[in-house]
C-alpha cells in the first residue's frame, strides 16, 4: 500500500484515502520548531520524514522529499487529508514565537551576506563619485577667480582624499566580487557584475531574473517613460558600459545586450546554484556568437 508523506509545522504525518495512518510530532518548544521550519526552508530532510518513510513506498508533495519516495503532488489524499493543530496539543502561539525566531534568524543571515557588502560598496561608490564631481565643478568655478589659489589649496586634499577612497573601493569590488561572483566578474567585469547585484536587490533575486530584465537593469526610468509617453524602448541598461555594447556600432548595441544578458543569466546561475567556474566556456560561446553577428552583416 502506497502512503503519502505530510509534513506540518507541528509534525511529520503518514496518510491513505482512510486518513492518519501514523505521525511523529516535533518537541514543542520555541527553538526546535524553529530548527525544523529552517531545515524545511532551506531544503533539508527532517529526521522524523526519515524515520516514517523507511522501507514503506510513499508518496511526497514536496521536492526536498523527492529521495523517501515518489514526487506526486497531485495525489488526492495530499488536498483532502485535514491535520488539525489543535487535535495534537500544538497551540498556534508557539507557532507565533518559533516564526519570530526564525525571522530574527533570517535577517541576521541575510545582513552576514556577502553581497549585502558589495551592495552597500556600490551605493558608497556612486555617492563619492557624485561627491567628487560636485567637488571638482565647485574647484574649477573657484579657480576663475583671481587669486583664489591659496585659497583653495586644503580644497585640493578634501578632493584627493575622496578620489583616493574611490579608488579604495573599486580595489575592494574587484577582489570581494572574484570570490563571491567569480562567472558574473568574468563576463561582464567585476564592477558592472557588482552594479547589477545592487540594481536587483541582491545575487540570488539577479539568479532569478530573466536575460530581458538583466538586460534593461539600471534603463529603469527610461522604460517607465517608454511605457508612459511611447516612442522607442530602451535597448540597454547598465550593460551599456561593457565594451562589446559601447564599442559596437550604434545598431548592433540592443542585439550584443540581449546576448551578453543571456550569458549572464546562465552566469549568475552557476555563481548562486552550482558554484562551478563556467565562465571560460561561457566566454567562448559568447565571443562566437558575438563573431556569428559580424559574419552576418557581411
Amino acid at each position: 500500500m502506497t502512503l503519502c508523506l505530510i509534513t506540518t509545522w507541528f509534525g511529520t504525518f503518514l496518510a491513505d484515502d482512510h486518513g492518519i495512518t501514523d505521525h511523529l510530532l516535533f518537541p514543542f518548544t520555541p527553538a526546535d520548531i524553529e530548527h525544523h521550519l529552517h531545515t524545511i526552508r532551506t531544503g533539508g530532510i527532517l529526521a522524523e520524514e526519515h524515520t516514517l518513510a523507511a522501507n514503506k513506498k510513499i508518496l511526497v508533495n514536496q521536492k526536498r522529499l523527492e529521495p523517501l519516495g515518489t514526487y506526486d503532488p497531485a495525489d488526492p489524499v495530499f488536498h483532502t487529508i485535514t491535520i488539525d493543530p489543535h487535535d495534537y496539543n500544538a497551540s498556534l502561539d508557539l507557532l507565533h514565537q518559533a516564526a519570530l525566531h526564525l525571522t530574527r534568524d533570517q535577517a541576521t543571515e541575510r545582513l552576514h551576506a556577502p553581497d549585502l557588502g558589495i551592495i552597500q560598496m556600490v551605493n558608497a561608490l556612486d555617492d563619492l563619485i557624485q561627491t567628487a564631481n560636485l567637488l571638482n565643478e565647485r574647484f574649477t568655478s573657484w579657480g576663475q577667480l583671481p587669486d583664489t589659489e591659496p585659497k583653495r589649496q586644503p580644497f585640493t586634499h578634501v578632493i584627493s582624499a575622496v578620489n583616493q577612497e574611490i579608488e579604495r573601493l573599486q580595489t575592494q569590488i574587484d577582489t570581494d566580487m572574484v570570490i563571491i561572483a567569480p562567472n558574473i566578474s568574468a563576463i561582464a567585469g567585476p564592477l558592472i557584475g557588482a552594479r547589477l547585484i545592487a540594481l536587483a536587490g541582491g545575487i540570488d533575486r539577479l539568479a532569478m531574473l530573466p536575460a530581458s530584465t538583466i538586460q534593461l537593469l539600471g534603463a529603469e526610468k527610461a522604460l517607465f517613460r517608454y511605457k508612459k509617453e511611447g516612442g522607442r524602448p530602451p535597448k540597454h541598461g547598465i550593460l551599456f558600459q561593457h565594451p562589446l555594447v559601447n564599442r559596437a556600432p550604434r545598431m548592433e548595441r540592443g542585439r550584443r545586450a540581449r546576448t551578453l544578458a543571456a550569458t549572464l543569466t546562465i552566469a549568475v546561475k552557476a555563481d548562486v546554484f552550482t558554484k562551478r567556474a563556467i565562465h571560460a566556456q561561457l566566454t567562448d560561446d559568447l565571443e562566437k556568437k558575438l563573431a556569428g553577428f559580424s559574419k552576418q552583416k557581411r
